[in-house]
């Protein structure tokens, strides 16, 4: 049974399901929001209706403005240590979900917002948007996986310049680093991300699962070790219907049908 949400709406389209933070007109991060998001994960990872994830915010201000500041100025030390543990599991989750996950960064992506985009895979924006880590401008830091994924994006040097002046770029400086992967006009926006979502949730899901995986964790492994990964997770792949269907398909100049989970 799906969770009654409040912070998050779920919609369903075809093989892809569409998360929208749904507090607007600018979407901040609360404590419900990560737990829902944590729970929503859950069950779409066992949903096999479902082969690709988009993360988007509501209306076309903010994907999310960052955390809710109101909320965290009256939290402990002891609540905001067991909020960050939240997010941190939520966005642990993203990132290690089987199924291919995009954030459709929809206006304003700035410290939490970004840095639930950056656990995604892939990011789309609109030509509006902005994005920064501006944390450093409230006597803090990113507190979500911002200091250590943006850097494995975008590269040590870029990342500090971000995080140390906690300055606000716009789409296209976004796009140049490497941020964002595609930069899309107000009008297009959903089609195009929906685009990229359908043809994704189209993919074996055993081989974009082994390549997540290789991927994921081969960055953080050194080289030896990382191809050692990879060629485990290719004889998994290969070892499977899909790969028997796709080989069998592309000489039977046809459609694959993949099953595999």
């Amino acid at each position: 049974m799906m969770t009654r949400l409040e912070t998050l709406e779920l919609e369903k389209r075809n093989k892809v399901a569409i998360i929208y933070l749904n507090r607007p007109p600018y979407n901040p991060l609360n404590q419900k929001v990560f737990a829902e998001m944590s729970l929503l994960m859950d069950q779409l990872e066992n949903d096999r209706d479902v082969n690709a994830i988009v993360i988007t915010g509501k209306g076309d201000k903010a994907f999310a403005a960052g955390a809710d500041i109101k909320e965290m100025a009256q939290l402990t030390d002891a609540e905001m240590i067991k909020m960050n543990k939240t997010s941190r599991a939520a966005l642990t989750q993203i990132q290690n979900s089987a199924k291919p996950v995009i954030a459709a960064l929809n206006g304003l992506a700035l410290g939490g917002g970004l840095e639930l985009a950056l656990a995604c895979d892939l990011r789309i924006c609109t030509e509006h948007a902005k994005m920064g880590l501006p944390e450093i401008n409230l006597g803090i830091l990113p507190g979500g996986g911002g200091t250590q994924r943006l850097q494995r994006l975008i590269g040590q040097a870029k990342a500090k310049e971000m995080l140390f002046f906690g300055d606000v770029i716009n789409a296209n400086e976004a796009h140049a680093l490497g941020l964002v992967s595609k930069v899309v006009p107000q009008e297009e926006f959903m089609d195009q991300v929906l685009a990229w979502a359908d043809k994704l949730a189209e993919k074996p899901m055993l081989a974009m699962r082994m390549i997540k995986t290789s991927v994921n964790t081969g960055a953080n492994l050194d080289l030896e070790s990382a191809l050692d990964l990879e060629t485990t997770c290719f004889g998994v792949a290969f070892d499977s219907a899909d790969r028997k269907e796709g080989m069998q398909a592309f000489m039977e100049k046809r459609k694959p049908n993949f099953t595999s989970r």
